[in-house]
């Protein structure tokens, strides 16, 4: 999506959301030069948020207490079995299984994270423990059909060079390295 769509998009919808702000960011971090008109979108959105016509929706205005749970759950079960067995147990993986199968637990407060909290650990706790639990099962079971797949946030050895590289072309353009005697 270019700068322009988005701040159509902002300017329509009153809000920039985390998604439309990470957008324009890379795009201006990637394009050697921006046009007039997406400087002139950039202008009007600085000015529609500085006069409060758009608000930037900031990144995180709740949690998942779930997540928390599940978590600390997994962890103790994994950092058993590992500790008592040969095998290395994914705990993205273990969690995610997991809190695909449980109710979210979202708070927008510190009081209505340890209500949701509390609220768990009376009624929730055995049904977390039987998901993380099958979670686990299902993980050992787990055959390694595809040992090149990608873990969200890390990057490949080619895209990290490549960053790398567009660095110190941004940073250090004339640095010509002088050859070795």
């Amino acid at each position: 999506m270019s700068i322009e769509k988005i701040v159509d998009q902002a300017l329509q919808d009153g809000y920039l959301t985390p998604a439309m702000e990470a957008e324009v960011g890379r795009i201006c971090d990637t394009a050697s030069e921006l046009s007039i008109e997406e400087y002139m979108a950039l202008d009007k959105l600085m000015g529609a948020l500085l006069t409060g016509e758009v608000v930037a929706v900031p990144r995180k205005q709740f949690i998942n207490v779930m997540e928390e749970l599940v978590l600390t759950e997994a962890i103790a079960r994994v950092a058993e079995i590992e500790a008592t067995s040969d095998r290395t147990l994914d705990l993205g993986d273990i969690a995610a299984y997991a809190l695909n199968r449980l109710p979210p637990l979202y708070a927008t407060t510190e009081e209505g994270a340890n209500y949701q909290r509390q609220h768990a650990k009376e009624d929730l706790q055995g049904m977390i423990s039987q998901r993380v639990g099958e979670a686990i099962a299902k993980n050992l079971d787990k055959p390694d059909f595809f040992p090149e797949r990608q873990i969200l946030g890390k990057s490949s050895k080619d895209e990290i060079l490549t960053q790398v590289g567009s660095l110190l072309q941004a940073y250090a353009p004339s640095f010509e390295p002088e050859p070795h005697r």
